[in-house]
């Protein structure tokens, strides 16, 4: 047994001091494969399983239960208030795509692309394939009528939005530090506007578009573009941080009938600190914008269901 296991077996809801890669070991999902995988495995960042829909794949990725600090430390730089740190748990674990819903998905579920980057229709990406490119200019309401005809067609997926705990928390994987890639993000990193640096660091690229989603390296969880490229829905509005950083919050949820909802992880357009794992901004549900996508996740054949917000 090594240290972190031993610590793990003196308090299994603490993963804080789990070697990341391996916390799925340790809290596996009940049921692997799920009924609607067509492809299932490990790799270094561990289980994955892959539905598909006319032949267009999309890969799910294991993000097992634990313990982060969610938020940011009143040092960091480019903070907001409301970001307030404090300890949540996500007693559950979920399924979340490696990469954010493309323009080949899209269109195979709802037969259309709304998308502003359209390689058929925009030169600054027709040397790319909608098979590559996120879907973008997709209201809430529209990725929530994807999810609904998506889940139809596999009837066991039960796909939905990520709520802001869930996002950050696969986001961060781990880290503490304002961006999964360390304290600092670079374009080489990431997909943002490289004329507005972070905390001083040096300039980078400005594209001026988005990218293929599986640019730059993925985070420790198999995630790609957490950061940058295009907003991502979640399923909640933001909710009020807790004033003692020091209460324990278990799955909470911002207001889900809010006209707004939460969005995280930056974009092309804009700047580096927006693409703070910690940053929350939010959009009219019913709005389309060519820097907002989304990244879908599903519970299902999880134990237990995700409860409101409460103290422990």
């Amino acid at each position: 047994m090594t240290i972190n296991q031993y610590e793990f077996s003196q308090n299994p809801l603490d993963l804080t001091t789990f070697d990341t890669r391996k916390r799925w070991q340790l809290r596996p999902p009940p049921q692997f494969p799920a009924p609607w995988a067509v492809e299932w495995g490990t790799d270094v960042y561990g289980l994955w399983q892959t539905f598909a829909v006319k032949g267009i794949p999309l890969k799910m990725r294991y993000i097992p239960p634990g313990q982060f600090l969610m938020g940011s430390p009143e040092n960091e730089p480019e903070r907001a208030d409301n970001e307030r740190q404090h300890p949540v748990e996500i007693t559950q674990g979920l399924w979340l795509a490696e990469t954010t819903v493309t323009q080949a998905l899209w269109r195979a579920v709802m037969g259309e692309n709304p998308s502003y980057f359209n390689p058929e229709v925009n030169e600054k990406v027709n040397d790319t394939s909608e098979e590559e490119l996120s879907v973008e200019q997709v209201s809430w309401y529209d990725c929530q009528q994807f999810f609904k005809q998506l889940n139809q067609l596999i009837p066991s997926l039960e796909l939905t939005f990520p709520t802001e705990a869930q996002w950050e928390y696969a986001c961060r994987a781990g880290s503490l530090t304002p961006f999964n890639t360390g304290e600092n993000i670079t374009t080489e990193q990431a997909n943002f506007n490289g004329d507005s640096s972070y905390a001083n660091f040096p300039k980078g690229e400005k594209r001026g578009s988005t990218i293929p989603v599986k640019s730059f390296q993925a985070n420790t969880w198999g995630l790609y573009q957490m950061h940058g490229n295009v907003w991502e829905w979640c399923l909640d509005y933001k909710r009020e941080y807790p004033k003692n950083s020091k209460t324990l919050k278990l799955d909470p949820t911002g207001p889900l009938e809010h006209e707004l909802a939460a969005l995280h992880g930056g974009c092309w357009i804009y700047d580096a600190g927006l693409c703070r794992s910690a940053f929350r901004y939010a959009f009219a549900r019913d709005a389309r914008s060519r820097i907002i996508g989304v990244r879908p996740c599903s519970t299902t054949g999880q134990q237990g269901q995700p409860e409101a917000a409460r103290e422990r």
